[in-house]
C-alpha cells in the first residue's frame, strides 16, 4: 500500500536525490502522519470518554501530539526546501533537524502530562467499563500505527532521514504502547483488578523513554557528528584514483543539512612537479566530487619531495618510531630542514579522539625518541585530531 501512495501521490519518486522530490516525500508523510494520527485521536478519545478509561484517553492525547508533530515535520519540510541567501548562504536544510528535535521535545512533554494524570487516576481510581467496541477500537489502531510506522521507515530510508526515522521508531512505540492498553484492558476484566492508570502510566513511561531518544537522535545532526567509515572511504577511494595523487589526509566533513554535504582535504603531490599540473589535478578533482556526489570539496594542495634519499631515510626512521608508539598514528607533511648544527624534522601526526595519550605526552614522547637517532635532530610536531571514525 505505501508503494502504491507513493507512485499516487509522487511524481518522479524514483529520483530521491533530487531536493525538490525529497521534499515532496517529507511533506507527503507529514500530511499521511496529521490524517492517520489525528483519526486514532478521535477514535480513541471517544471510546476512553464513554468507557471512562483514563488509559484509552491517554494514549488518544498521544495521538493527537503525534498528529501535531507531523505539522512539525511538514512545515519543516517544507522551509527546509528554500533556497539559500544572504542570511544562510549553505542553505535551510537543517531547518529538518529543528522539525525533528521539536517533534521529540513535544513527544517528552507529552509524556510527562500523562504520567501526572495516570498517576492520579491510581490514587483515584475510577472503574472503566468493558465493551467489545473499546477492544475492537483498540485492535484497529495497533493495526494502523503498525502500518504507519511501517511506512515512515520506507520513506525515512528511501530519503535517509532522521527526523521520519525518528517519526517510524515513534509509531512502532506506539504499537507497544496501545498493545499495552489492550492486554490492561483484557486483565482488567477478567481478574477484576484495576488496571486502567498502571497502564496509562506505563504509557506514559514508554512516551518519556521515547521522548528522551528522539531526542538524543535528533540533536546530533545539529551539534555535527562524524561521517560514515563508508563514506570517507569511497571519498579517499575516489580522490587516490587521480594521477599525481601521492596521499589524503586531514579529511572534514561538514553537514548542514541532507544533501547539504560540504568538505576539505590536504592531498599530496610530488614538489618537482609542475605546480600547473599539479594544480589542473585538484580543480578536475574538485570540480567532479560537485557534478557527481553533489560535494562542495575544497582541497589544500601538500609538496611533498619524494627524491631525496636522505629525507626518505630519516622519514622511514620517523615512521618506525611512530607505529612503535602506536599503530593507530598516522603521519603526514613530513620535511626537513637541514642546517649544520642541527636540523629541523618537521611534520604532523593525527590521532583519534580519546587516545591513549594526550597531546602534550604525545609530543614529548616523538621528541625525546627522534633525539635519539641523532641528539641533532629536534622535532616539530603538531598534533591532529581524526574527524573521521576508525576503521
Amino acid at each position: 500500500m505505501t508503494e502504491f501512495l507513493i507512485r499516487l501521490f509522487i511524481k518522479d519518486y524514483n529520483h530521491t536525490s533530487d531536493n525538490k522530490v525529497r521534499e515532496k516525500y517529507g511533506k507527503f508523510s507529514g500530511i499521511v502522519g496529521i490524517t492517520t494520527n489525528f483519526l486514532l485521536f478521535l477514535i480513541k478519545f471517544v471510546t476512553g470518554f464513554f468507557f471512562h478509561s483514563i488509559s484509552i484517553m491517554a494514549d488518544a492525547v498521544n495521538n493527537l501530539s503525534d498528529s501535531a508533530a507531523s505539522v512539525v515535520t511538514l512545515v519543516g519540510f517544507k522551509m527546509a526546501g528554500k533556497p539559500a541567501d544572504q542570511e544562510h548562504p549553505y542553505g535551510h536544510a537543517r531547518i529538518e533537524y529543528l522539525a525533528g528535535l521539536i517533534v521529540s521535545l513535544s513527544i517528552l512533554l507529552v509524556g510527562f502530562q500523562l504520567g501526572r494524570s495516570s498517576f492520579d487516576k491510581i490514587l483515584h481510581p475510577v472503574d472503566a467499563e468493558f465493551s467489545l467496541v473499546m477492544l475492537a477500537a483498540l485492535l484497529i489502531s495497533i493495526l494502523i500505527k503498525i502500518w504507519q510506522g511501517m511506512f515512515y521507515k520506507k520513506i525515512g530510508k528511501l530519503i535517509q532521514s532522521e527526523t521520519i526515522a525518528a517519526t517510524a521508531t515513534d509509531s512502532l512505540n506506539d504499537v507497544m504502547a496501545t498493545s499495552a492498553v489492550f492486554i490492561g484492558t483484557v486483565i482488567t476484566k477478567l481478574t477484576g483488578v484495576n488496571l486502567d492508570g498502571y497502564m496509562g502510566l506505563a504509557v506514559a513511561v514508554l512516551i518519556v523513554i521515547t521522548g528522551v531518544k528522539l531526542i538524543q537522535s535528533t540533536s546530533n545532526p545539529l551539534l555535527g557528528t562524524a561521517p560514515t567509515r563508508e563514506f570517507v572511504d569511497s571519498i579517499y577511494e575516489k580522490i587516490m584514483s587521480y594521477d599525481g595523487i601521492l596521499g589524503i589526509h586531514d579529511l572534514n566533513v561538514h553537514n548542514y543539512g541532507p544533501d547539504r554535504c560540504f568538505a576539505s582535504v590536504h592531498c599530496e603531490v610530488s614538489a618537482s612537479q609542475d605546480i600547473l599540473v599539479s594544480h589542473d589535478i585538484i580543480d578536475n578533482i574538485e570540480r567532479d566530487f560537485l557534478t557527481e556526489r553533489g560535494i562542495h570539496l575544497v582541497i589544500h594542495l601538500d609538496p611533498i619531495v619524494t627524491d631525496d634519499a636522505r629525507t626518505n631515510a630519516v622519514r622511514a626512521q620517523v615512521m618506525q618510531i611512530i607505529s612503535q608508539i602506536s599503530p593507530e598514528i598516522t603521519m603526514h607533511d613530513f620535511r626537513v630542514v637541514w642546517g649544520t648544527t642541527h636540523s629541523n624534522l618537521i611534520f604532523d601526526v593525527c590521532v583519534a579522539f580519546g587516545f591513549q595519550l594526550t597531546d602534550e605526552e604525545l609530543k614529548k614522547r616523538l621528541e625525546d625518541e627522534i633525539h635519539k637517532l641523532n641528539p641533532d635532530y629536534h622535532a616539530v610536531v603538531t598534533i591532529d585530531h581524526d574527524y573521521v571514525p576508525a576503521k
